[in-house]
């Protein structure tokens, strides 16, 4: 009968030990998954958000560009810029009636687009033309902003008269006088070239700083009228 009772009480000890043991073996495995779940949260939380959009780069195209000038002219009442030449500043003043050509020139000058670009068109006693170069930067430039025309508004009235500020036609295929975008011609002649009047689109006038016109007509051009020592457009800024 002792016998019986010494070897319960051994089973009872033994089972309680083993249970000691396993509960030991399964916080001692819990204490690392937990551990682990925390480092992860902490992890999570620099990450940075997965869902954050980034915006695609507007650029301006055939399709859009009407909407977007139509859009961008309204309660627009700047309507000069200062353009400060290599060779000295004048000032223009936009017209507000044709207005996706003063919205055009407005947004590329707030773009910082003339900066840097040519009076690369000179021709004696006619005009100055600008808005282009032979560079690199201005070709990135015109890809960054988009590709498109501007269509003619040609009846408002208008003349080119001597200080015009007008648009030049795209050399592309282009039976409908589309104006390049990125140009501009400046008439110097005397009164006026007025065999230009219902091709081209004048959209402003210089009133301030002729004389810096003039003087960049007489500077001495090679081939393609080119002048043979580059006029640069150093800054062109919208004004009160």
């Amino acid at each position: 009968m002792m016998i019986r009772k010494i070897a319960f009480l051994t089973i009872i000890l033994i089972l309680f030990i083993l249970g000691c043991k396993q509960e030991n073996d399964k916080k001692t495995s819990e204490e690392p998954l937990k551990e682990i779940i925390q480092d992860s949260s902490k992890t999570a939380k620099a990450i940075p958000e997965v869902n954050e959009v980034i915006a695609e780069e507007f650029k301006l195209n055939e399709e859009n560009s009407i909407q977007f000038f139509f859009d961008y002219q309204k309660g627009l009442k700047e309507n000069k810029v200062k353009l400060t030449t290599s060779m000295g500043s004048f000032t223009v003043q936009l017209y507000d009636n044709v207005p996706y050509h003063k919205a055009n020139f407005i947004y590329l000058t707030r773009k910082g687009y003339f900066d840097g670009t040519q009076f690369h068109r000179i021709v004696k006693d006619f005009i100055i033309q600008g808005g282009n170069a032979d560079d690199d930067e201005t070709a990135d430039k015109r890809r960054k902003l988009g590709r498109y025309l501007l269509p003619p508004d040609t009846r408002k009235g208008y003349k080119h008269h001597r200080g015009t500020l007008s648009m030049p036609s795209s050399e592309i295929n282009n039976p409908h006088k589309l104006a390049s975008p990125y140009e501009f011609f400046i008439v110097v002649t005397k009164p006026g070239s007025y065999h230009l009047d219902g091709g081209f689109t004048p959209f402003g006038k210089v009133i301030e700083g002729m004389d810096v016109v003039d003087k960049i007509n007489k500077v001495q051009v090679g081939k393609g009228d080119w002048p043979s020592k580059n006029v640069y457009i150093e800054k062109a800024e919208v004004i009160q």
